[in-house]
């Protein structure tokens, strides 16, 4: 679905989502049938004990992800999460919702690699439309670069349907949930069940041809809330997807493992510091740990619609930790053939060189690299945009790690205190040294070590096309 609408739903709308999806304890709105208890959860066994093992003296972190375009994007996302947070009050639920209104499969996969290696998740909450290729690139990133569950969801009913709809959640979405061990929110299933139960058109809790009201949002709250459910029955696939090391020596310390993140467990006692080598190297010294931050996102705005960014941005030399200043120096042209020139700046690299958004931009030390075709430039709702003479955006690049282990502040004695080390490797063996500085006890307690599931030798996408299903369903 390539149309993007901004939510609209105040800030009413928002509570009284809230405190409906708290208060009813049965599993669907009103009671519908769909779907059976003892199916729910069973690919999400290790999101879900960690949550559901959080205790007063032990408060696990769980980091999850809602992913997709605007359809996540609207409020009912937030119903799930203080939902959440008050059915696991130990858990220290840690949310974001990067979801791009406006983004089909085909383009959020651009973005999904920078997106997911950065926050890392335990859960994925997962909803897109597009093409089905695409879609399954995306969970195999989803596979290969974290160790989270994932669990997608059918589409709602916005209409009649067609071809393409039954294909994609009667056939498509079930087969690619078991191919790669996902949770099937079947959204869809339900949806129709309360529609027809209470003679209602599609219309009813839609508030455009596809989004969804107040209803719709309470709607599909109670449905996903639903399905995140710690089922007994649920044996964790992939039970060294994480692992945790001891340790008990003194001096320096070196640990070969498998896996693409590295996290150290502070201990309660002691501060000297120490130095981080991965292969032999600093993690600043490799090129995989190095993310770019999305321009000019705030976390508050509709981006990258309210912005005028590029969504995608690379290198072609490693790049370094450090702020990037992009500011837009001549408009040429306006309207749907906008046409500028900029400068960048990084704060560690200094003026890196100026270029246009009709050609491909390689700064003057390759640290970074932006495509025409990167550009987004629709605004929303025919909104001006903001591309004008002295226009700036800021980007950063980011490295996922630290070549000096310092001790976090206190978190509380029910609370790991963590240091990511390292993040972004290739999923192969790695050599972690700890050398100390100060002296030959580190504060650290232990190492925990996340493999993603599925290496890229792994994936193969799915052959039959939507046209041999026509022929053979």
């Amino acid at each position: 679905m390539n149309q993007k609408i901004q939510p609209q739903l105040n800030l009413v709308t928002l509570i009284i989502i809230v405190i409906t999806v708290l208060l009813v304890t049965k599993h669907n709105v009103n009671s519908t049938s769909y779907p059976k208890d003892e199916l729910l959860g069973l690919n999400l066994a290790h999101s879900m004990s960690l949550l559901s093992e959080s205790t007063r003296e032990k408060n696990n972190t769980v980091r999850i992800l809602f992913y997709g375009q605007s359809i996540t994007r609207d409020y009912w996302w937030k119903g799930v999460n203080i939902a959440l947070k008050h059915r696991f009050p130990h858990a220290n639920i840690i949310s974001k919702n990067l979801a791009i209104g406006g983004f089909p499969a085909q383009r959020l996969v651009l973005n999904t690699a920078r997106d997911i290696i950065s926050f890392y998740p335990d859960l994925i909450i997962f909803h897109v439309y597009g093409s089905n290729q695409d879609y399954e690139r995306i969970i195999q990133k989803m596979r290969t670069l974290t160790t989270a569950d994932i669990a997608i969801q059918t589409d709602h009913v916005a209409g009649k349907g067609n071809d393409w709809s039954t294909f994609m959640n009667e056939y498509f979405l079930p087969k690619i949930a078991a191919k790669y061990k996902c949770e099937l929110i079947d959204v869809r299933s339900h949806w129709r069940e309360y529609l027809q139960k209470h003679n209602y058109q599609p219309s009813q809790l839609l508030r455009d041809k596809i989004h969804l009201n107040s209803w719709g949002n309470l709607l599909m709250a109670q449905t996903v809330r639903s399905a995140l459910v710690a089922n007994p029955k649920a044996v964790d696939w992939a039970q060294d997807r994480t692992k945790t090391y001891e340790i008990k020596e003194s001096g320096t310390l070196n640990l070969e493992f498998v896996g693409n993140r590295v996290d150290a467990i502070a201990t309660l006692l002691g501060n000297s510091k120490a130095e981080i080598f991965i292969d032999g190297k600093h993690p600043s010294d490799i090129p995989d740990l190095y993310v770019f931050s999305r321009a000019n996102d705030t976390g508050t705005v509709d981006w990258p619609w309210d912005v005028s960014a590029p969504f995608v941005i690379s290198w072609q030399t490693p790049p370094v930790a450090e702020d990037w200043l992009l500011t837009i120096l001549e408009v040429k042209s306006s309207g749907d053939t906008l046409e500028f020139t900029f400068e960048l700046t990084g704060s560690q690299t200094g003026f890196d060189g100026i270029g246009n958004n009709k050609e491909k931009f390689i700064s003057n030390s390759g640290r970074v690299v932006i495509l025409p075709e990167h550009w987004w430039l629709k605004t929303d709702n025919g909104k001006p945009s903001p591309i004008k003479p002295g226009y700036k955006l800021h980007f950063y690049s980011e490295l996922l790690g630290t070549d000096i282990y310092q001790k976090p502040p206190f978190r509380g004695f029910n609370r790991e205190a963590t240091v990511t080390l390292a993040q972004g490797l290739t999923n192969t063996k790695h050599t972690l040294t700890i050398v100390p500085l100060e002296s030959k006890k580190v504060p650290i307690k232990s190492i925990r070590v996340y493999k993603p599931p599925l290496k890229e030798s792994d994936l193969s996408l799915e052959t039959i096309t939507f046209e041999e299903w026509l022929k053979f369903r």
